[in-house]
């Protein structure tokens, strides 16, 4: 992502103007701000903003004309480029506002697909990306532009033997999504069973794994850095990271897990991100540990931790043990909490060594600490210990090797004949 990022420092944004229907159904003003911080996400700069209130819609147009009018002349003014519509808005919806504003438009689901589009790093989040993608157009090309709607051309031969005389434009491109929706679905089908294989490999380590999920944009990347030192890329935006990491983390206690960096949710998130990256987002389904984060600053810390506990809850997550963290503490504007909740900064260390000793509590009930004197006709049994990086010490002996290590409970009956 840094190149992608360097690339786009180096480039100034694009003037966005912002709309909206506010009909009461949430906070219209927090959605407004979320959609800028979106588009500052994917290189636009919010310039100003158009907001309706009224219950219904204007069919065709959603907003009514005279704001329409009113937008039109504010891109003007303000030399916006394109719009955002902060909502879903079908095909035809597209067209007609964008005819009445002058510029371009896409709505708030079209501008999160463009993030994930750019942002996706691994082949399975390109995969899932486009596949939400071409979902996501698949019901709104007929209305999205006149071109769609042009003959094919029958011929007498080749491929307009085989389409059929007078097929349209619009049918083709139906046709051709459909078969790519169907290959990308099962190329991230094998994708998905790989990915259960490694997480059975993974299980076979008796590594604990602990994933951080949250909103994005509340320090999940930079807080895994803080902990387990720098790799992640990290930047202040919506959506920096969206693919899964994993590194691994040796607590107070010695034990080893395994730390997993999630995609972030986000309010409102369009159902077809949310079906497209199920598989990513359940790795915290296979979670010994699950820590939300949430962001001390933000006043709608608990509207985003409600977030994200309606998608854990989706994912079948019941029953995993959850720590919730208040992330970025040290930012002006951070509420005092009940001192039972953990408070961390990324960026100063506070509260680290709490949320460290936290997880060791949790996990304590799956490890014991052990001294054993392996003789060297078993030193097979010291491979599973270095592999989950439980060695706190070792020596080889005269009669053996010395091992001062954290086992799994349900192993220490390999090493009783050995112990100390």
């Amino acid at each position: 992502m840094s190149e992608l990022y360097d690339i786009l420092v180096e480039t100034p944004p694009t003037p966005t103007l912002l709309l909206a229907l506010d009909q009461g159904a949430f906070d219209g003003e927090r959605s407004l701000q979320e959609l800028a911080a979106l588009c500052e996400a994917n290189h636009m700069q919010a310039v100003g903003q158009v907001v309706q209130k009224r219950s219904t819609p204007e069919t065709g147009t959603v907003l009514g004309s005279g704001k329409l009018e009113e937008a039109r002349r504010a891109a003007e003014q303000l030399g916006a480029q394109c719009a955002v519509f902060d909502g879903e808005l079908t095909g035809s919806q597209l067209r007609n506002i964008a005819a009445a504003v002058g510029v371009e438009v896409i709505d708030r689901t079209m501008l999160i697909l463009e993030i994930f589009r750019s942002r996706a790093v691994t082949n399975e989040g390109k995969l899932q990306t486009e596949l939400a993608l071409l979902r996501y157009r698949l019901p709104r090309l007929q209305g999205m532009g006149e071109s769609l709607s042009r003959q094919g051309g029958g011929g007498g031969g080749g491929a307009g033997a085989r389409r059929g005389a007078g097929e349209t434009k619009l049918e083709l491109d139906r046709r051709h999504i459909h078969a790519r929706i169907d290959t990308l679905a099962a190329r991230l089908a094998e994708l998905e069973k790989r990915r259960g294989e490694s997480r059975r490999a993974r299980a076979k380590t008796g590594m604990p794994v602990v994933s951080l999920v949250g909103y994005t944009n509340v320090g999940k990347s930079s807080l895994m850095n803080a902990l387990c030192g720098p790799s992640v890329a990290e930047a202040d935006m919506l959506f920096a990271t969206l693919d899964p990491t994993s590194r691994k983390l040796l607590l107070p206690s010695g034990m080893a897990v395994l730390l997993v960096d999630t995609v972030g949710f986000v309010s409102r998130l369009p159902h077809h991100l949310v079906d497209a990256f199920k598989s990513t987002l359940e790795e915290a389904a296979w979670s010994d540990v699950i820590v939300q984060v949430a962001d001390a600053s933000d006043p709608q810390r608990e509207e985003q931790l409600a977030v994200t506990a309606q998608v854990l809850d989706g994912l079948d997550c019941a029953g995993i043990p959850r720590i919730t963290v208040y992330n970025k503490c040290d930012k002006p504007g951070a509420a005092a909490f009940d001192p039972a909740v953990l408070l961390t900064s990324a960026r100063t260390g506070l509260g680290l060594d709490r949320l460290l000793a936290r997880l060791d509590q949790l996990l304590a009930d799956r490890v014991r600490p052990i001294k054993v004197l392996l003789p060297y006709d078993a030193l097979g049994l010291a491979a599973p210990l270095r592999d989950r990086g439980s060695v706190q010490a070792e020596e080889y002996r005269p009669d053996g090797l010395y091992l001062e290590a954290i086992a799994k409970r349900e192993e220490l009956h390999l090493f009783e004949p050995y112990m100390l």
